[in-house]
């Protein structure tokens, strides 16, 4: 019986014609959900040419273990930050000390090699409720734009219910080199807005939703060498895999599906994503 057999997990997909990259994964949490551990997990995605991952840390736990398994895989790198839902909760139960004494713990580690990126940060509105959360949030955010300014990382944001306040505070801070926004959940009109103040957006399994053609209009809106392709792991799985756990090696079949949404070969897609990749994050790893 294989690993994917044994946890109950979809099977492989065929394999992409190229490599690709999954430019935001939760390796940890995923073995946390579904049993998947991180290595194997890395062993599948190899398998069916998603050969490098970035794996996103969002409390100080989580964003050690990132930066230490990059640190011993060269095919993996790193972001860091604290998630908009964790600050509210942490200045929920610490107050003020308990939240800078986790915004200390993740600036001491933005300046590490492995590190890529500065996030996830940003706003929920989905899980976090008007008041003093919100406000948590955003004063969050700002130090997080803060960091990424001062150390020249790019700034990964997760928006959910913001747009518009997210498109505000980017409005009022001077910015990074380089913004992604992570999971990218908004229309047409919202991603030109994003895409007007020099993001990426990345799209996860959701574009492959039913539910989601406002999301397939953003993608066709979104300039191609300012679309990336995530997992998100492990949650938002893909069709024809929804209802399942996630994870890195199922990303061919959102690469797939955008690909043919756009028009584009196969082939050349896979290429231009990690291009795109590249170009939001910098090169790492190798593929000999």
């Amino acid at each position: 019986m294989s690993v994917l057999e044994g946890l109950g997990l979809p099977p492989l997909p065929e394999a992409l014609p190229r490599r690709v990259i999954d430019n935001h994964t939760h390796l940890f949490s995923t073995a946390n959900y579904s049993g998947l551990q991180v290595d194997d997990s890395l062993r599948l995605a190899a398998q069916v040419n998603v050969t490098r991952v970035i794996e996103v840390g969002c409390d100080v736990d989580d964003a050690r273990s990132a930066v230490d398994l990059a640190a011993r895989n060269p095919q993996v790198r790193a972001a860091v930050a604290l998630h908009p839902n964790d600050a509210a909760r942490r200045f929920a139960a610490g107050g003020e000390e308990a939240l800078a004494d986790d915004l200390a713990a993740i600036q001491a580690l933005v300046d590490r090699d492995e590190v890529v990126a500065v996030g996830e940060t940003g706003l929920d509105y989905f899980r976090t409720p008007q008041g003093i959360g919100r406000e948590i949030q955003e004063r969050s955010l700002r130090a997080h734009i803060a960091w990424a300014r001062r150390t020249g990382k790019t700034l990964m944001i997760h928006d959910r219910d913001a747009h518009d306040d997210v498109l505000r505070v980017l409005d009022d801070e001077p910015l990074p080199e380089r913004v992604v926004m992570h999971c990218f959940s908004g229309d047409a009109d919202v991603a030109r807005q994003f895409v007007d103040r020099g993001c990426w957006l990345s799209f996860p399994g959701v574009v492959t939703f039913g539910s989601a053609g406002a999301l397939r209009e953003a993608a066709l809106a979104t300039p191609v060498d300012r679309l990336l392709v995530e997992t998100d792991a492990p949650y938002l799985t893909p069709k024809p895999r929804r209802g399942k756990a996630n994870a890195p090696y199922l990303l061919p079949h959102t690469v797939a599906f955008l690909a043919d949404l756009l028009g584009m070969d196969l082939a050349e897609f896979c290429d231009l994503t990690v291009a795109n990749t590249f170009a939001a994050y910098g090169e790492w790893g190798t593929d000999a």
